[in-house]
């Protein structure tokens, strides 16, 4: 497009029938947004999975942040909730609140990105609402569909059930610590584009729909490894962590050893978006199975006892933090 093009005045007509109309994939259920409404057709045998969730400027992500990276984490916050709950996605609504130092230039690079992910996890845009703000504010809800009736809950945590991550721990978390280090140069030097790229372009894990049959309860790790096995044993069980086996990439390790980053941090740091999940030991060898035809890295960290608290190997207690509040923690 023209130059001349981006410097044109913003408008809801304009952002809708340049930018956001290509999100909806022509699909009939949007009425391609001429309605204030859309619909969703129901099949008996599949259940509708509902999660919502917004990002705020200097909160979730920086002023300056490229609008790709906001376009991935609003997309990918959502869909590990949907995972985690057994679901692949369907569609969603958006609400964006714009400010004024958004230009259409931005607004192409952020719907482009949005249109590539939904083209490659197969989902569209039924609708949503835009807004004049003193700050870009996004909020989403997100609908997935299960494959059966069978969903992953919360409740069915059991003894002696093993505790099973996808993906590597402290990633995301590595990648804003190097942001926000202004002491350590040679730090960023050597391992910045790696992973200030997992931080700012988090994946999700989308193991969740193929594990209906085989987990008994599933959190997505945005609150931290160890605040989101809290929420599912809540205060009936505890957990014994094989803290040796703990998904830690190579350059992760290299930062352990710099002491730039420590356990305790990789264990409690939140914005992984994989999964934490439960499973009966006689499920071990069909999960990895199950893994391996989708390419998604699992592996066995824990497995749940009697004593209420987190314990290492030798049977130590872990201290964690509570699991992120944002109230508390803003």
């Amino acid at each position: 497009m023209k130059k001349k093009f981006y410097n044109k005045k913003i408008s809801e007509k304009l952002l809708i029938d340049k930018f956001l109309t290509k999100l909806n994939f022509n699909k009939k259920e949007t009425f391609n947004f001429q309605n204030d409404a859309a619909f969703i057709q129901l099949k008996k045998n599949n259940k509708l999975i509902f999660t919502n969730d917004s990002i705020i400027e200097g909160i979730d992500f920086f002023k300056n942040d490229n609008p790709k990276s906001i376009a991935q984490k609003i997309l990918t916050i959502n869909l590990s909730d949907l995972s985690a709950m057994g679901s692949y996605p369907y569609c969603y609504m958006m609400n964006l609140c714009i400010p004024k130092y958004i230009n259409l230039e931005w607004v192409k690079i952020f719907t482009n990105h949005l249109f590539n992910l939904q083209k490659k996890y197969n989902f569209f845009l039924l609708g949503g609402d835009l807004s004049k703000s003193s700050k870009l504010m996004i909020s989403s809800t997100f609908i997935g569909k299960t494959y059966s009736n069978k969903i992953i809950s919360n409740n069915k945590v059991k003894l002696d059930d093993d505790i099973w991550v996808t993906g590597s721990l402290g990633q995301s978390y590595a990648g804003l610590k190097i942001i926000k280090s202004k002491s350590n140069k040679d730090i960023k030097k050597k391992f910045g584009n790696y992973f200030l790229k997992k931080y700012y372009y988090p994946k999700h894990s989308s193991l969740g729909p193929f594990i209906v049959n085989f987990s008994n309860s599933a959190k997505d790790i945005s609150d931290g490894f160890l605040g989101d096995l809290q929420k599912i044993v809540k205060n009936r069980f505890g957990a014994k962590i094989f803290l040796k086996k703990l998904p830690i990439s190579i350059k992760m390790k290299e930062l352990i050893e710099k002491k730039f980053i420590t356990y305790k941090e990789i264990l409690n740091c939140g914005d992984d978006y994989q999964l934490v999940f439960l499973s009966n030991k006689k499920n071990e060898k069909r999960l990895l199975k199950i893994a391996a035809l989708h390419k998604i890295k699992i592996t066995k960290v824990g497995k749940i006892i009697k004593d209420l608290g987190f314990y290492n190997d030798s049977n130590i207690l872990i201290k964690s933090n509570k699991y992120y509040d944002h109230f508390l923690n803003s």
